[in-house]
């Protein structure tokens, strides 16, 4: 999460989306920049409304502070996380992810009851608060259009040049899916795919 007090502007870290490339870029201009521990870095929006804009808000008066966000398509989400999964494994001595293909991980991901490698949330409830009637971004980008108007809309909010880095690069892996796991899956992932769509 990057708070910047003089543009009123909170990028809210969806994790899995780029946040770390759009923190690195701009961290040396934040006002606050809170990048550990994960569950502060990766604030969600209801959390952010609960208990920082009213915080933020009575110690910095002013007009209301703009959120935003991104959000990527939602399979390719899934392989962002398993391949994450997959690199942090290889770090412990209990290696969960052994034998785990991609598809059998966005299943897990997707059921009733996911393990603790699956347990990676949705993007919705990060962003809108999981329901219709909840807190939502107030700009919300597609990830795959972070090098353009994602970036265009930063550079006008900040008045200046920003360049992008490319950090934490996933491992190279396979992520393709059977065709009837694919479609199982997004069938289990339509709110997701229909937030996702609704982005202009």
């Amino acid at each position: 999460m990057l708070i910047f007090f003089e543009r009123r502007l909170v990028f809210l870290a969806t994790p899995k989306a780029g946040s770390s490339a759009v923190e690195s870029a701009l961290e040396p201009l934040a006002s606050v920049a809170v990048q550990r521990p994960a569950t502060l870095k990766h604030t969600s929006v209801t959390e952010f409304e609960r208990h920082i804009r009213p915080w933020l808000e009575a110690a910095v008066p002013g007009r209301r502070f703009t959120t935003v966000a991104l959000m990527r398509e939602p399979v390719d989400w899934l392989r962002s996380w398993y391949r994450f999964r997959l690199q942090d494994d290889r770090e412990e001595p209990v290696h969960q992810m052994d034998d785990i293909d991609f598809a059998a991980f966005a299943e897990s991901c997707t059921g009733d009851a996911p393990p603790d490698y699956a347990r990676v949330g949705r993007q919705s409830a990060f962003l809108v608060g999981g329901t219709e009637r909840g807190p939502r971004v107030d700009h919300i980008f597609r990830y795959e259009d972070i090098e353009v108007s994602f970036k265009h809309f930063l550079e006008d909010r900040l008045d200046c040049v920003i360049s992008l880095p490319r950090v934490n690069v996933p491992l190279a892996t396979d992520t393709t899916l059977p065709e009837a796991i694919e479609a199982r899956l997004r069938g289990a992932l339509s709110a997701e795919t229909a937030l996702y769509d609704s982005l202009q």
